[in-house]
């Protein structure tokens, strides 16, 4: 009870009341947030504390960055989208805002369309020398058959493209990237497509700050390459999986492009199924499945073969972790 009345407090006030409309169609920062409200950063943090400590806001940090978006789950979840029920699509201040927060949106959208076209380049020269991403893409739709998933994980996200190709079989995407140009790039993405049961966190992926068993599909797809301890981040991507829960590694094959090494930072050139599968079994994964994916056409030695390996989590996972805990 006395968790619904401070949420109904905190809720209960014009500019707090804004917030949480704003915040319900994408993740902004303090800044952002003040462009859009055309408030003091001091008055706009201290309604944001308040809808935080009320369960109604969750926050989170990239670097010197922190962003808000509406909690995902619990009571202060359900008692923000009720309200935001009730709001009134034609409320003059709310249009003002929504109209200022496009702006925002599209500034955001321009820096990442352009840190991509300086990029892009590199990643099509990589591309060309594979299987096309489509094919990769199904192969890791059928390696979760046609279940509905409650929560995906994509490590290493990207654009989040990934999130994409999941968003209509999951209730909930996260995407963990270390760069923050990539995080915008992701996160114009998701939005273009407004998909916004998918968001993107800057993290670690050898410390992952998701609880133990919490998802049910991982997704590392074209990441294990750039890693100094592979092996390290699929125990941690292991650990975030529910009972039964799978998880996707896409990479090369063993190949012999130095260039990649050289000019793309690649610090592994490939992998063999033998490696990932003393990985997998060493975090505690079994019924390890292998699919190797050939482009069709591409001959000799500058070609590279696109590997998906699927593990499942045991149905002793807790007890596994823990003890390896202790």
């Amino acid at each position: 009870m006395e968790q619904l009345l401070a949420g109904l407090r905190a809720a209960a006030e014009s500019t707090r009341l804004r917030i949480l409309a704003v915040l319900a169609r994408t993740d902004l920062t303090v800044t952002e947030l003040t462009q859009v409200l055309g408030q003091s950063q001091p008055r706009v943090s201290r309604h944001l504390k308040l809808l935080c400590d009320a369960g109604l806001l969750t926050r989170f940090q990239e670097g010197t960055w922190v962003f808000y978006r509406l909690a995902d789950d619990g009571l202060g979840a359900d008692l923000a989208q009720a309200v935001l029920a009730r709001v009134p699509g034609d409320d003059m201040n709310l249009v003002r805002d929504l109209e200022r927060l496009e702006a925002v949106r599209r500034n955001r959208a321009e820096a990442a369309a352009q840190f991509f076209k300086e990029n892009a380049p590199h990643w099509d020269r990589i591309r060309s020398l594979y299987v096309p991403e489509t094919e990769v893409e199904r192969a890791m739709l059928e390696a979760v058959e046609d279940r509905r998933l409650d929560d995906l994980l994509d490590i290493g996200t990207g654009t989040g493209r990934i999130l994409q190709v999941f968003a209509d079989r999951v209730r909930r995407g996260l995407g963990i990237d270390l760069s923050r140009e990539m995080l915008s790039v992701a996160r114009a993405n998701l939005e273009k497509r407004n998909l916004r049961h998918c968001h993107v966190r800057q993290g670690d992926i050898y410390n992952l700050t998701v609880p133990q068993g919490s998802v049910d599909v991982v997704t590392i797809h074209h990441v294990l390459h750039f890693l100094d301890d592979p092996a390290a981040a699929i125990r941690e991507a292991a650990r975030t999986l529910r009972p039964g829960g799978r998880l996707l590694i896409v990479d090369f094959a063993p190949h012999q492009l130095e260039f990649l090494r050289s000019e793309y930072a690649h610090r592994r050139l490939g992998f063999t199924d033998e490696e990932i599968a003393g990985c997998c079994k060493a975090a505690g994964l079994e019924q390890l499945r292998i699919e190797h994916l050939k482009a069709r056409g591409r001959k000799g030695k500058n070609k590279l073969i696109v590997t998906l390996w699927t593990a499942t989590q045991n149905k002793d996972a807790s007890a596994h972790y823990q003890l390896e805990v202790a």
